[in-house]
């Protein structure tokens, strides 16, 4: 059992970019599918799709690689734990990188990245920060 999914998703996510693999399998949650889908919206993977294994799902994503096979996506880390959570404002939400990185918020309207939210105006729980 995993008491952290968003935790054990990024650490798949950067073990597979470390090991050089070309795709990384992870256990499929609404949460999780929404953040791969802002990952793969904003250029940090290639691809992702749902797959069924018998009664669970999974999500198979393709990483992204530049053409020297560096990783696209340098970093991720994990701002609101389950043991403390993180909220921030919509004036208070974290600048990743000056702006060459995207932070991730579970907002009132659904999970968005921190510019998103800030165009509208709502903050919510800082969820992790990709670079």
């Amino acid at each position: 059992m995993v008491n952290d999914p968003i935790g054990d998703f990024l650490t798949r996510l950067r073990n597979g970019l470390m090991a050089r693999k070309r795709e990384v399998l992870t256990n499929c949650s609404k949460m999780s599918l929404r953040i791969a889908e802002i990952l793969e919206k904003s250029g940090y993977i290639d691809g992702i799709k749902v797959e069924t294994d018998g009664p669970r799902k999974l999500i198979r994503i393709t990483l992204r690689y530049d053409s020297a096979g560096k990783p696209v996506a340098d970093g991720f880390k994990r701002v609101s734990k389950p043991g403390l959570r993180t909220y921030a404002g919509a004036a208070d939400i974290p600048s990743v990188r000056a702006g060459m990185g995207i932070s991730i918020l579970s907002t009132s309207r659904g999970i968005m990245t921190g510019v998103e939210a800030q165009k509208l105006n709502i903050g919510g729980e800082v969820l992790c920060l990709v670079w």
